[in-house]
């Protein structure tokens, strides 16, 4: 083997080795799962007036990274009645999970909201500067959250 065919192959691997720590980084390596108690009780939901109240939530599961203020995802069931009164969120965009997070599927929520077998409402406003906590509600109950920026703050410049 010449010096030119080993230097070759080092950078081949050294690319192969660099492409994967993305991909793992990207889909396991941030993700944390979300305590089952505490989790649960930090779901509320807005009334159209601003006021938020606690929803009694059973079967949650959650994962979050702090990387991002965008890339929590939640499952859970709820009382519909309970939400009854909170603030609809019109523009409710499902963001993508992990594929391994198997309750959360943005496809199937997009897809019900669209054909109205579910409803988007406003969990909590501001839970990080300009992002959102939006809920997917279905009449049988259950429900998904995710975190989405919100257009409340106008654009900045690269500078700012």
């Amino acid at each position: 083997m010449t010096a030119g065919k080993i230097m070759a192959s080092m950078l081949v691997l050294v690319a192969v080795l660099a492409g994967f720590a993305v991909w793992y980084l990207q889909v396991y390596g941030f993700y944390e799962e979300v305590n089952e108690l505490t989790g649960a009780q930090q779901i509320v939901v807005t009334r159209p007036d601003g006021t938020t109240h606690p929803v009694a939530i059973q079967g949650f599961k959650a994962i979050d990274a702090t990387s991002s203020p965008i890339r929590y995802r939640a499952c859970f069931t709820l009382d519909p009645a309970e939400v009854a009164d909170a603030a609809p969120y019109p523009a409710a965009t499902p963001l993508n999970g992990p594929g391994w997070f198997q309750c959360y599927s943005s496809k199937a929520l997009t897809a019900d909201l669209e054909a109205g077998n579910a409803k988007a409402i406003l969990g909590q406003s501001e839970v990080h500067p300009d992002v959102d906590r939006v809920l997917i509600v279905y009449p049988d109950g259950r429900a998904f959250a995710w975190h989405q920026i919100n257009d409340k703050t106008p654009a900045r410049g690269v500078m700012d």
